[in-house]
């Protein structure tokens, strides 16, 4: 008998099929075999056996994984075993291993889990395979694995069933490894250069530290409403008031807005302060950090990003707001600064939609945002956003209408924000009190008044550099991900009817 690696079910199909499963279930039971075993005393991985042949050659080794395929001959059968190394052959033929394991491996499923113990051998045809000895049930399938697993109309179920899509396609599995990666290589790069890693709350009195809607809880026992964390900025901060003058948190934030392909209302972020440091010390640490990890994880700079080539070796073009929409619409919004309504004529003239509300620093960030954003394909730091849309960095000096912020863009999305940090409490209060007024006109997204945050800020906050980083989108980058959700094991889905 044969059965190949996936068998296509039918819907229709699927009860019977877990009908008969479950029978099975049942008569190994009636047999004296438990078929959800215990600890089993594994003593290789496939990958290190096939890696490893001249080593293994000969020797007896204990081997468990889930069953892919299994190909009977009469008297000699074959399987692949995969475990979380990869895939190797097994091998049992009826006189090695007597009638009762032999009849064990032919009422097998595809999709159960064993344990083998035997000798490595090649075939004639070369490939490396356990001879089986000795053969353990570790866990009865009782579903049948999906033969037709690639493919959009099958991206939703991936998503939903993150176990199966790891079970079907291996490969998905190799994104997370690089993810885990990736944050183990920054934190190796930070701790380095001297940065002490923090946890702050995630639970907040007061949703701070973004503009965004966040999503509200009650506590009960203290009988008040909490926010999930925006952002840890403004705890963070805290932090350099009391002393601490390099730490980072590696955190989950949460929004409640849309969902899209570079968007999950729970997103891990990267958040990192530097005492005495500005925005161009964190242009710096954040070009030689990315890099440093794409070369660590990847062994490249040069990587391909959906079929673009992106060069991620340091320097970055560094280029102000202003500079990007001139270059690239032709236009010089700083002759509009006092002329509102002109800044908003020019802007409809490119298509860009604005409210007679909308001041010149807004109209300039929705102009790059339409007509400069999607052309920022190499990595690109994009400095001095008006202070309009920046209410936590610090104002230039020579320029009050802007700010020292900036953002990285690569392949057209922000991968990262930064400021020179805002410390005057007095300019921290009064940029609060505008948010507050744009909450009450209607603006859910507007941050709001934290008080105890300009207390903290009163006692004095050391001049510093603060960086944010998307890591979803950042390993999105490095994997080739189209999608946020290829990165998150399990991103938020729409319930099921």
């Amino acid at each position: 008998m044969s059965e190949k690696e996936n068998t296509e079910v039918k819907p229709e199909d699927l009860h019977e099929l877990l009908r008969v499963r479950l029978e099975k279930l049942e008569e190994l039971k009636a047999q004296g075999i438990e078929p959800y075993g215990g600890r089993y005393p594994r003593t290789h991985l496939a990958a290190w056996i096939t890696g490893h042949y001249e080593e293994c050659e000969g020797q007896k080794v204990c081997i468990a994984g889930r069953l892919m395929a299994r190909r009977g001959h009469g008297k000699a059968s074959f399987g692949n075993l995969r475990d979380g190394s990869g895939q190797i052959q097994v091998y049992l033929r009826l006189n090695d291993v007597g009638a009762e394991t032999y009849n064990l491996f032919q009422r097998l499923d595809i999709g159960d889990i064993i344990g083998v113990r035997g000798k490595v051998f090649k075939t004639r045809t070369g490939e490396i395979t356990v001879a089986v000895e000795e053969l353990t049930l570790l866990a009865k399938s009782l579903r049948p694995l999906p033969e037709k697993w690639h493919g959009l109309r099958d991206v939703d179920l991936r998503y939903r069933q993150r176990y199966l899509d790891l079970i079907v396609n291996p490969e998905v599995k190799n994104t997370f490894v690089i993810r885990s990666r990736v944050i183990h290589a920054i934190r190796k790069f930070l701790e380095r250069r001297g940065f002490l890693e923090v946890e702050t709350p995630m639970m907040h009195p007061i949703a701070g530290g973004a503009a965004a809607r966040p999503f509200v809880t009650h506590h009960n026992a203290l009988d008040m409403k909490l926010y999930l964390r925006i952002a840890p900025e403004l705890y963070l901060k805290r932090l350099l008031v009391g002393g601490f003058e390099k730490i980072y948190e590696i955190n989950r934030n949460f929004r409640n807005e849309g969902i899209s392909t570079k968007h999950n209302p729970e997103f891990t972020m990267l958040e990192l302060y530097q005492a005495y440091a500005d925005y161009h010390d964190m242009m710096d640490l954040t070009e030689e950090m990315i890099s440093t990890v794409a070369l660590e994880v990847l062994g490249t700079t040069t990587i391909n990003y959906q079929g673009v080539e992106i060069n991620l070796a340091p320097p970055w073009k560094r280029r102000t707001m202003l500079e990007a929409v001139k270059e690239h619409t032709g236009l010089d919004f700083n002759q509009y600064r006092d002329d509102g309504e002109k800044a908003r004529q020019v802007a409809r003239g490119l298509g860009v939609e604005v409210e007679e509300k909308d001041s010149w620093g807004t109209v300039l960030n929705k102009v790059f945002e339409e007509k400069v954003e999607p052309e920022l394909i190499q990595p690109v730091f994009i400095m001095d956003y008006p202070i309009e849309i920046s209410p936590l960095a610090k104002r230039k000096a020579d320029d009050p209408a802007l700010t020292y912020r900036f953002e990285l863009f690569i392949y057209a999305r922000e991968m990262a924000n930064a400021f020179s940090e805002l410390n005057d409490p007095i300019d921290q209060k009064a940029r609060f009190l505008k948010q507050v007024e744009k909450r009450r006109a209607g603006d859910e997204e507007a941050h709001m008044m934290d008080e105890d945050y300009i207390t903290a800020l009163e006692y004095g906050m050391p001049p510093a550099g603060g960086l944010g980083i998307g890591i979803d989108r950042l390993v999105m980058l490095l994997t080739d991900s189209p999608s946020i959700r290829d990165v998150i094991l399990f991103p938020l889905m729409r319930p099921k009817e």
